[in-house]
């Protein structure tokens, strides 16, 4: 699979380089004219609707091993001051065992069959998922539906895991990354539910009561609100009758006030947490990106790729493909930055965090938002053609193994309703020109007001109002 990627991946760039004057052997560009073919013979993603709503959506490589998971519309999104946390607390309870299986007797079937069983909660997504060999697919979705529908939540584990949840929220305070990001949308959407942190504060996790687990399941974990996907050795028409066996006893009947989405306000703001004692300044600058289902979604990629990342432990230098990357290598800015492109049901965050040195600060951030202005204005075809391989190469090297397609058909179907085919996606990446980035450019980033979170030693981070002076060009 992933020799057959790579190869993919050379024909990308051959296949986009009309202008290029190097000789192209015959091998490769035959490679490049059959790159099209090569996407469309993906094999298909097929899907079922039950009439309670549930979707069941699978693609069958032929593989012998296979992931099969459930994917529920349903994270801290849709939590509230009092509950915020329980999601992901609930995450937790689900392998602490059922009314048929202990916590023993489910570690024990799972490793006697050579699987893993996993689960995580974003903002918006709450997943369960198994790896396993393919002819273990029924034993697996048993599994999964009883951890779903049949959790015991005993008062003497919940006490247990309310302990592990605080440790593992002390283990995220190192993790600085996750502190700026948490931060980050603390600004962004202050006093909205995307603004509140995935795990909670910690007097919920103190106080969540075996009530409120049964009540968020309940009014969260509904058929119409969740897909069951599959890839690998699976086959659809069996997933389709073990969903139908398993998951019958999921319907739709809500208890109480029925929970409904509420649009996130944006807020161009900032937040800082100076500690001079840590040795380098974490930060993060983002603009309000589109949504998961918005037209600007695919241009705004691009214009993520175009501001790149880099990492000065991996090298590279003048030959970096972003302009901000080569800064970078060649100037010292930072130890390493990443550009982001975080998306949710009906808004995003745009941008970019890095890494640097305290007394760097001020000139990172000066070529960030010269570079946002440059895809404003002036950013080249000939970049946004290289831009566009390089996301096309990532996306096709990011669906290497089961889990990794399991997971992008279960989003997709959450987000999109569909999966959207690899040909489909590379026809809309391809039809980006450097007009697009600079439309997009000019709606999204330019005389925008940006959001900033900075830790550490951020003495030398400008202040806000010319940040946001900075967001725009007065030339003649």
């Amino acid at each position: 699979m992933a020799t057959r990627l790579l190869r993919i991946s050379s024909a990308l760039r051959t296949y986009s380089n009309k202008t290029s004057h190097v000789k192209i052997s015959k091998q490769w560009r035959s490679t490049a004219a059959s790159l099209q073919q090569t996407l469309i013979n993906q094999p298909a993603t097929k899907t079922t609707t039950f009439e309670n709503g549930m979707r069941v959506a699978s693609e069958d490589s032929g593989a012998a091993t296979a992931t099969v998971g459930l994917w529920i519309d349903a994270g801290s999104r849709y939590e509230d001051d009092k509950n915020n946390g329980v999601a992901h607390f609930m995450e937790h309870m689900a392998f602490k065992g059922t009314a048929k299986r202990s916590q023993t007797d489910l570690e024990l079937e799972i490793e006697n069959m050579g699987a893993h069983l996993n689960a995580y909660t974003s903002r918006e997504q709450t997943v369960f998922y198994a790896k396993c060999l393919s002819q273990d697919v029924p034993k697996a979705i048993e599994i999964l539906s009883d951890i779903i529908q049949n959790s015991k939540l005993g008062e003497s584990e919940i006490e247990r895991e309310r302990g592990v949840i605080l440790r593992e929220m002390q283990e995220v305070e190192t993790n600085l990354q996750e502190v700026v990001f948490d931060h980050l949308h603390s600004v962004a959407y202050q006093g909205t539910p995307l603004g509140r942190t995935i795990l909670g504060p910690t007097e919920n996790i103190k106080s969540i009561t075996r009530n409120d687990l049964v009540t968020y399941v309940k009014n969260h974990y509904k058929a119409s609100r969740c897909v069951l996907a599959g890839a690998g050795g699976v086959d659809h028409a069996q997933l389709v009758d073990l969903a139908k066996k398993h998951f019958s006893g999921l319907d739709n009947k809500i208890e109480g006030e029925i929970p409904l989405i509420h649009h996130c306000r944006y807020t161009g703001s900032e937040v800082r947490v100076r500690d001079d004692s840590i040795p380098l300044a974490h930060i993060a600058i983002a603009v309000e990106g589109a949504g998961w289902t918005d037209a600007d979604n695919i241009p705004l990629m691009v214009a993520n790729t175009l501001m790149g990342a880099w990492d000065r432990n991996q090298g590279g230098g003048a030959n970096n493909a972003s302009n901000l990357a080569k800064a970078s290598a060649e100037m010292g800015l930072c130890h390493s930055y990443q550009s982001f492109n975080t998306c949710y049901k009906d808004t995003g965050l745009w941008g970019v965090y890095f890494v640097c040195d305290p007394m760097q600060c001020e000139l990172m951030l000066y070529n960030i938002q010269n570079e946002w202005m440059r895809l404003c204005t002036i950013v080249t075809e000939r970049e946004v053609e290289r831009a566009r391989n390089i996301l096309k190469t990532n996306m096709l090297l990011q669906l290497d193994g089961t889990t990794a397609i399991c997971e992008d058909i279960g989003r997709q179907m959450l987000c999109y309703n569909r999966r959207i085919p690899l040909h489909e996606l590379e026809k809309r990446i391809d039809s980006v020109t450097a007009k697009n980035i600079h439309d997009i450019g000019m709606k999204y980033i330019y005389d925008r007001c940006p959001v900033v979170a900075a830790v550490g030693p951020v003495e030398n981070l400008p202040d806000y109002t010319r940040i946001r002076q900075s967001m725009y060009w007065l030339r003649v």
